[in-house]
């Protein structure tokens, strides 16, 4: 369970941290965990490619991290 929770947490940590000059909220960031993880995974970490996967994917991501990706410029 411990190992799930710190996954997600990392994970969570990494989307979307450049986004925009203040950063994506936690919120937003959680909003595309799911996104992150099934579109991009192998960019987990790298926060400027993360951020171009998920803008490149932007028509396949659920409503609530494509408006967030939006919000950010994407």
């Amino acid at each position: 369970m411990k190992t799930s929770i710190l996954a997600a947490l990392l994970l969570a940590a990494t989307v979307l941290p450049t986004m925009a000059q203040s950063g994506p909220t936690p919120q937003e960031q959680m909003a595309c965990r799911g996104d992150a993880s099934k579109f991009c995974a192998e960019h987990i970490g790298k926060p400027p490619e993360m951020n171009a996967c998920l803008r490149e994917n932007k028509t396949k991501l659920s409503d609530t991290c494509r408006k967030v990706v939006e919000s950010h410029g994407g």
